[in-house]
């Protein structure tokens, strides 16, 4: 018997607009939880649960200080938090996750390629000891890491930094870093100000 035979793929939400602007939501699901579709994506303080790609899409995502709970179920093999379809190293999508915590049950990866030129980073996150120790997957798209973009920076807890992760994991610098800060990777133009609530 599969114990994985009568899950289902079922979609939260899909975010295909641009400057979209989610504060405290919650997102819960097992597979495809959030699809990032298109355009800039601002989460703040959000609640996301899955288990396998459960962050995906080619959004030019901002996910800060939000919380990642894992929902992995015994004997499965670990899934990924995210499947980013970044398809040329010209297009501005990605994802960035800016503080907040990855926690849970059981095991998963940081990200696997759902496009040829993927883009996550995770910077200032705690990763619990749910994070596998290899942390990503290049997937469909072994020939092509170079391009790949995934980062930790100044990560901490049990799951980070493993002397295990990927050895095409990208080291990002201070500078290279600035292009990840919320203002450059979502908010050149100042949208963020126009939103109606404070925050």
């Amino acid at each position: 018997m599969n114990p994985k035979a009568d899950i289902k793929v079922a979609v939260a939400a899909v975010v295909a607009g641009d400057k979209s602007f989610f504060f405290q939501c919650s997102f819960l699901g097992y597979q495809d939880t959030l699809i990032a579709a298109m355009g800039r994506h601002y989460y703040k303080d959000c609640y996301i649960q899955g288990e396998v790609d459960f962050i995906a899409g080619a959004g030019q995502s901002y996910f800060e200080d939000c919380k990642i709970n894992v929902t992995h179920g015994q004997g499965y093999v670990p899934g990924f938090i995210t499947a980013q379809s970044r398809a040329s190293p010209n297009d501005p999508n990605g994802f960035v996750f800016e503080g907040g915590s990855v926690d849970g049950t059981g095991k998963v990866n940081l990200g696997r390629a759902w496009g040829p030129c993927s883009r996550v980073i995770f910077h200032k996150t705690y990763l619990s000891s749910v994070v596998t120790r290899k942390g990503w997957s290049f997937w469909n798209f072994p020939g092509q890491v170079d391009k790949i973009t995934y980062a930790e920076v100044d990560c901490t807890g049990p799951g980070a930094n493993s002397p295990l992760r990927v050895t095409w994991e990208k080291n990002i610098t201070a500078s290279e870093l600035q292009e990840y800060s919320k203002s450059s990777f979502i908010d050149e133009d100042g949208w963020l100000a126009n939103i109606p609530i404070k925050y």
